[in-house]
C-alpha cells in the first residue's frame, strides 16, 4: 500500500482544508460508481483509509513519527484496521453527501447500509497485572439477533418477499430536475418499501417481518498488551443484526485501566515511591519493590538521598503492539521515625555528636532537594 500522503497527493505540512480537498478530487476519480477499472475499489478504499488518519490529529501525528506502525498504539486508536469498502462509501458520503454526489454516484450501497445494526459498546476494566500480560474476556451481549425462523428474511415460512411495485426493485427512485448547471438525477430511497427493493405480503409470526429478534449471545475478546484508558478494540459484525438480512453492526471495546495506588504511570514506564530509613540510607541494603511482574530485589546504595531516582530497565508496562517495555522507576525517600522510643532517642542523640556537619548549601544540591520535594 502506498504511503498516506503520496495517495492523496499533499505534502507533509498540509493543512486539514487542502487535505480534505484532495481526499474529494481523488475519491471522485476512483469512486467505484463512476470508475469501472479492476483496481478502482482497491484505490478508493486506500484513499478513504489514508484521509481517515490524515484528518484525525492524533492518528496523524502518530503515523507522522512512527509511521502505519504507529496507528495501532494511538490514542483511542487502539484496534485500528484497514477499511473496507463499505467503510470508504460512509466515509465519502459523511463528509460529502450534502453536496449532492449521492445523486451523481446512485445511492444503491448507502441504501443498503441505512439497513446495518446498531454498534454496541462495552467497557472492560483491566488492572494493571493484567495490562502487562493482555487478558481474555467473554462478553456477554444482550442485543438483537438474526431470527432463525425466518432466517432473517422476514417473511412467513414458505413465502417470499414480492419485488416492490414502485421501484421496480432498485429500493430507489430518481427524479430528473433541470438547473443552470444542467440536468440533475436526484436520488432518493423508495417510499413503498424503504429502499429495500422488496415487500413482505406475509410477515414472519416470530420476528413480525423485522427479520432479528432479542436474545442474547457471548463474544470471546482478547485484549493485547500495553493497553491504556481510552484505547478501544473494534470488532467487526459483533454488534446487534441488521433488519431482514441487514448487515450485522460492530462491537466496541472501550479499555478502562483501573488505578492502581502502588503505581503511578507514565505512558509505558510505572514510578514508585519506595520509603528507606536513615540507617539503610546511610549503610545501604536490599528492598523488595513490587512491579506488574512480580516483586523485584532492588539495591539501595549507601549513602543515596532522598530523591534519587533507580531505574529498573524492562520492568514497566508492555509497548502496545510493538517490542520492549518500558521501565519502572523507583524513587527512594528518607523515612522520619515519628514517636521515638527512649531507646532510639538515646541512639540518635549519640549518632548526633559524631555525624558531622551537613553538606555546604551550593546550587546543585539544593536544586536536587527542591526537585525532591517538588518545589
Amino acid at each position: 500500500m502506498s504511503e498516506y500522503y503520496e495517495l492523496l497527493g499533499v505534502a507533509r505540512d498540509a493543512d486539514d482544508e487542502q487535505i480534505k480537498k484532495a481526499y474529494r478530487k481523488a475519491a471522485m476519480q476512483y469512486h467505484p460508481d463512476r470508475n469501472a477499472s479492476a483496481d478502482a475499489e482497491a484505490k478508493f478504499k486506500e484513499i478513504a483509509e489514508a484521509y481517515e488518519v490524515l484528518r484525525d490529529p492524533q492518528k496523524r501525528a502518530a503515523y507522522d513519527r512512527f509511521g502505519k506502525a504507529g496507528l495501532s498504539g494511538a490514542a483511542g486508536g487502539g484496534g485500528f484496521s484497514h477499511v473496507d469498502l463499505s467503510e470508504a462509501l460512509n466515509i465519502f458520503m459523511r463528509d460529502f453527501g450534502g453536496f449532492g454526489f449521492d445523486s451523481i454516484f446512485g445511492g444503491g450501497r448507502p441504501q443498503q447500509e441505512a439497513r446495518r445494526g446498531q454498534d454496541i459498546r462495552v467497557t472492560v476494566r483491566l488492572s494493571i497485572a493484567e495490562v502487562a500480560t493482555g487478558a481474555k474476556r467473554t462478553i456477554k451481549l444482550k442485543t438483537l439477533l438474526q431470527c432463525d425462523h425466518c432466517g432473517g428474511g422476514g417473511a412467513a415460512e414458505g413465502t417470499r418477499p414480492s419485488p416492490c411495485g414502485t421501484c421496480g426493485g432498485s429500493g430507489e427512485v430518481r427524479r430528473a430536475a433541470q438547473s443552470v448547471f444542467g440536468q440533475f438525477v436526484s436520488v432518493s430511497p423508495c417510499p413503498t418499501c424503504g429502499g429495500e427493493g422488496a415487500v413482505i405480503q406475509s410477515p414472519c409470526e416470530v420476528c413480525r417481518g423485522e427479520g432479528r429478534v432479542r436474545g442474547e449471545r457471548t463474544v470471546p475478546v482478547e485484549i493485547p498488551a500495553g493497553v491504556s484508558n481510552n484505547n478501544y478494540i473494534t470488532l467487526r459484525g459483533h454488534g446487534a443484526a441488521g433488519p431482514r438480512n441487514g448487515p450485522n453492526g460492530d462491537l466496541v471495546v472501550l479499555i478502562e485501566v483501573k488505578e492502581d495506588e502502588r503505581f503511578e504511570r507514565q505512558g509505558d514506564d510505572l514510578s514508585y515511591d519506595q520509603p528507606v530509613s536513615f540507617s539503610m540510607a546511610a549503610l545501604g541494603g536490599e528492598v523488595a519493590v513490587p512491579s506488574p511482574w512480580g516483586d523485584e530485589s532492588v539495591t539501595i546504595p549507601a549513602g543515596i538521598q532522598s530523591g534519587t531516582v533507580i531505574r529498573l530497565k524492562g520492568k514497566g508496562l508492555p509497548r502496545l503492539q510493538q517490542h520492549g517495555n518500558g521501565d519502572l522507576n523507583v524513587q527512594v525517600h528518607i523515612w522520619t521515625p515519628e514517636g521515638l522510643t527512649d531507646r532510639q532517642r538515646e541512639l540518635f542523640q549519640e549518632l548526633a555528636t559524631v555525624e558531622g556537619d551537613p553538606p555546604k548549601r551550593h546550587a546543585g544540591f539544593w536544586s536536587k532537594i527542591k526537585e525532591a520535594l517538588g518545589a
